[in-house]
């Protein structure tokens, strides 16, 4: 492809599951159209979709009304009948958020409000009930989430990959399902198209386009001639697995109640779906796009950050919590002691290290996160500018939506 030019009916940038999930529905509602996915990585599923805890969520936190309480509860059904499709495992196994200190009931019971105006099947437990589902966990009340599931969203993402591949590829010099190692630099416009050029001189004619970057959504979007004062800011959550001797403290999911000072979830436990248990994640400031580690640094992307209004004044606002996330991840008995407040018998010996993803977190100029899946538009395309979790979950709901919004050819 270096040197010429392909052309497709619809172009698509990020082979997350987003990216994939709006070309599965692009090729089930139009199965005539040619639909291109361009994925910078050697594989699909490389960053986000590949590095998350694997839950199918319910929905129970979300705002009623919002993208994420809507996409999440339809695209949880979506996710499931797609995997029952293409033979992907999963499991509704069902959770347990837990309180465990008397100020967290209050907040223990918004949740409770939240999940009956989202629809979301609960039930209220005493210590009794809690010990029986989780014989480990020390709490005070509890709610029982019996919808809530795993999967592997990276088997999941290789299952759309296919489903893609086998769709319209067009005649000579007609491009068709996912080219990786396409890193898409340019956008140019043409009187009646737009042509994606890649780092290695690929270039993909296309009438219309979508925008799933994720990590790199804000700046495909500014290529494209888009004006935003929301950036993304990486951050990065890092895991530990229990020991095959620690595995029996948790069967299945045990969640905290999330503080609403913070605005990530805390760290919890989750069954994984091909065996073991994931704690995590903690959350500290990525020192790169990519940086699944602490020596993983990009100057120009932490420059980017620290240059951004916005990322300061949330630094300013959450510097304690920041503090004690850094900690937690650069001490492992710090990250015991946060696991300790569900499951008091945990010890350091019952975990080994994990791995580690990193959330593209769009952050707005008043540093409050966006707290909603964003989208925007420019001339012939449309932009996903923040999709951080529930996505995985929605991501089939999501793409019903980027479709919607896609101008006519």
């Amino acid at each position: 492809m270096p040197g010429g030019v392909v052309t497709t009916d619809v172009g698509i940038v990020g082979g997350g599951i987003v990216g994939l999930a709006t070309a599965v529905v692009l090729r089930r509602r139009y199965p005539d159209l040619s639909v291109t996915l361009l994925e910078a990585e050697d594989r699909v599923a490389a960053h986000q979709s590949g590095h998350n805890s694997g839950v199918l969520h319910t929905g129970l936190y979300y705002r009623p009304g919002s993208h994420k309480a809507i996409c999440c509860r339809e695209g949880k059904a979506a996710m499931e009948a797609f995997c029952e499709e293409q033979g992907v495992a999963w499991d509704r196994c069902g959770k347990v958020v837990v309180a465990t200190r008397e100020e967290e009931l209050p907040r223990l019971e918004k949740i409770a409000e939240r999940a009956t105006e989202n629809g979301v099947e609960f039930t209220r437990i005493d210590t009794d009930r809690l010990r029986e589902l989780e014989p480990h966990v020390a709490g005070i009340a509890a709610l029982h989430v019996p919808g809530a599931g795993i999967v592997d969203y990276r088997v999941v993402c290789e299952a759309m990959a296919r489903v893609i591949g086998s769709g319209k590829a067009g005649g000579s010099g007609q491009a068709g399902g996912v080219r990786l190692g396409c890193d898409v630099v340019s956008v140019t416009p043409r009187a009646t198209s737009v042509v994606l050029g890649g780092r290695g001189g690929e270039r993909v004619e296309c009438g219309r386009w979508i925008n799933c970057g994720g990590l790199r959504s804000d700046r495909v979007y500014r290529m494209a001639g888009g004006e935003t004062d929301v950036q993304i800011v990486p951050f990065r959550g890092e895991y530990y697995e229990l020991t095959e001797a620690g595995e029996p403290l948790c069967r299945n999911l045990i969640y905290p109640v999330p503080d609403p000072a913070f605005p990530f979830l805390g760290v919890h436990f989750t069954r994984m779906i091909g065996g073991g248990v994931e704690c995590g994640p903690n959350a500290v400031l990525a020192l790169s796009r990519g940086g699944y580690r602490w020596t993983d640094i990009a100057f120009g992307d932490l420059t980017e950050t620290l240059r951004f209004g916005g990322f300061l004044r949330l630094a300013r606002k959450h510097w304690r919590m920041g503090l004690a996330e850094m900690h937690r991840s650069l001490s492992k008995e710090a990250f015991v002691r946060a696991l300790q407040k569900l499951i008091p018998s945990i010890r350091a010996r019952d975990l080994k290290p994990g791995r580690s993803g990193v959330r593209a977190q769009a952050v707005g100029p008043d540093g409050e996160l966006v707290d909603d899946f964003l989208f925007a538009e420019t001339e012939r395309a449309v932009h996903v500018l923040n999709a951080p979790s529930p996505a995985a979950t929605a991501s089939l709901a999501i793409a019903e939506r980027i479709v919607d919004r896609l101008p006519e050819s």
